[in-house]
């Protein structure tokens, strides 16, 4: 979900000595290697995600890695490629949009957490023969910069339809559905929207209403984004920019610089698996486990920035007065994403690229 770029490097999240309890295993690693992408917080002993994933050692015995592992996209294509004979243990954030890739090129080991149960049905559903476990959720929607917006005399829009109207050319930056989870979020908005006769249309007029088309979450956010620096009001983000910015500007705000097109949000669900493979399978289940716990998911809000699964966990005020949370967000059937999507994304090259 929310991305902030660290290096895609191996980090050595925890080195705790710890002495293995009875759930720990002689005849497995001591150390297993959690995949995650660019978003996952970089390495730091004091960061509340490694202090969670610390007490899960102390617990356990099982000392945990991270590997970050490039965007989500960059991400399961790695993890494709080394399918059987993967470079981790437990991956984190395949979304609903690529969940289908991962299972057709049997990434994981099927796996559903103990206490999955108690999750909402809306996550579980989307898993039925327990492909993987959902671990958070959020929202893919159109982001404003108020400031630049009413300096320039311009209306925020209040839908996707607006984004084609006049008076928004050259105002917006979308990410490729082919290289960026966000992209694929807002092409599959689209379609859900416009329906699969009226979609390609509504491209034709965004492409000539100069929308601007860049391959990363990354670069349309900090490079094209003019609350960035950059001259494009309108970027695909996501439903909890706004409090990210209100909790990490340089310098106090009294409200969100940035603001939200609730109608425009695509709801994405985020999941974790076991890597068919992995030499840790025991182990591998065990952090799995953990990751829906109260424990892990209170992290997750102020540290990933999307909301957890775990209807337990209390989210912080600042986090629901300033996150957007649609009624009725965008949505696609999972089966009807893996039917189309590479149609969609080819027939989308064929307007926007070539």
């Amino acid at each position: 979900m929310i991305r902030r770029t660290i290096s895609a490097v191996v980090i050595s999240a925890l080195a705790l000595a710890a002495c293995a309890d009875d759930s720990a295993t002689s005849d497995e690693p001591d150390t297993i290697t959690l995949v995650a992408y660019d978003s996952f917080p970089a390495a730091d002993p004091e960061n509340p995600i490694y202090l969670a994933l610390a007490e899960f050692t102390a617990d356990t015995g099982i000392g945990v890695d991270i590997l970050i592992s490039g965007d989500p996209g960059t991400m399961l294509s790695k993890a494709t490629l080394t399918a059987g004979n993967p470079e981790g243990d437990v991956m984190w954030g395949v979304d609903n949009t690529y969940l289908s890739r991962a299972v057709d090129a049997q990434v994981f080991d099927p796996y559903l957490a103990t206490g999955a149960s108690e999750l909402p049905d809306e996550f579980t559903e989307l898993v039925p023969n327990g492909e993987a476990t959902p671990v958070d959720f959020g929202d893919v929607c159109v982001n404003y910069d108020i400031a630049a917006l009413a300096a320039a005399g311009i209306e925020p829009p209040t839908s996707l339809a607006d984004l084609a109207l006049p008076e928004y050319a050259g105002q917006l930056v979308v990410e490729n559905p082919a290289t960026e989870s966000t992209g694929l979020a807002f092409l599959l908005a689209t379609i859900a929207e416009f329906g699969d006769d009226g979609w390609e249309a509504y491209w034709t007029a965004l492409r000539a209403n100069d929308v601007e088309i860049v391959d990363s979450w990354t670069q349309a956010y900090y490079e094209s984004f003019s609350w960035s620096g950059g001259s494009r009001p309108l970027v695909v983000s996501y439903g909890s920019s706004p409090p990210f910015e209100m909790l990490y500007a340089t310098e106090p705000l009294e409200a969100p610089p940035t603001a939200v097109v609730e109608s425009t949000c695509f709801r994405q669900v985020e999941f974790a698996g076991v890597l068919r493979g992995t030499d840790a399978p025991k182990a591998a289940r065990q952090l799995v486990d953990f990751l829906i716990t109260e424990r892990f998911q209170r992290e997750v809000p102020l540290n990933l920035f999307v909301f957890p699964v775990n209807p337990n966990v209390e989210l912080a005020d600042e986090f629901v007065r300033y996150a957007t949370i649609p009624d009725r967000p965008l949505s696609l059937d999972p089966a009807a994403i893996d039917a189309g999507r590479s149609d969609w994304i080819d027939r989308w090259t064929d307007i926007a690229i070539r």
